[in-house]
């Protein structure tokens, strides 16, 4: 089986730092959301409809992807529909994901698509 090897940009982490105040289980629900939505939808092809590529940011070689279905411990009894986003690009010739954003439904609606593009900028 392939590993995928992960890494984070500098804002992902900056969201991460603010969102473990309120959502302390959020680096072990990270670790989950890899084997049970990244690892399941990309390496083994099964697609549980956690994962979501986003419209207009694909190519053969980089798929920009919304994890959907992400279940926070923190969040008790509310399961996969804890409205924490995850939005990361998939780099599939190396095998790699880079976290791009993560964020809280309540505190915004949508992915920030201008972080999106300055990451395609800098790659």
């Amino acid at each position: 089986m392939n590993q995928i090897n992960y890494k984070s940009t500098s804002s992902f982490e900056k969201d991460l730092k603010k969102l473990l105040k309120k959502f302390r289980s959020l680096e072990e629900d990270i670790e989950i959301a890899k084997k049970n939505a990244i690892e399941l939808y990309h390496i083994h092809k099964i697609d549980n409809n956690s994962v979501e590529p986003i419209p207009n940011f694909c190519t053969q070689e980089l798929v920009i992807c919304k994890i959907k279905k992400f279940a926070c411990k923190t969040l008790r009894g509310r399961g996969v529909q804890s409205g924490i986003r995850i939005i990361y690009a998939y780099h599939v010739l190396n095998n790699t994901v880079d976290f791009i954003e993560i964020y809280f439904k309540g505190e915004a609606e949508n992915e920030d698509k201008e972080r999106i593009k300055i990451y395609l900028r800098e790659q």
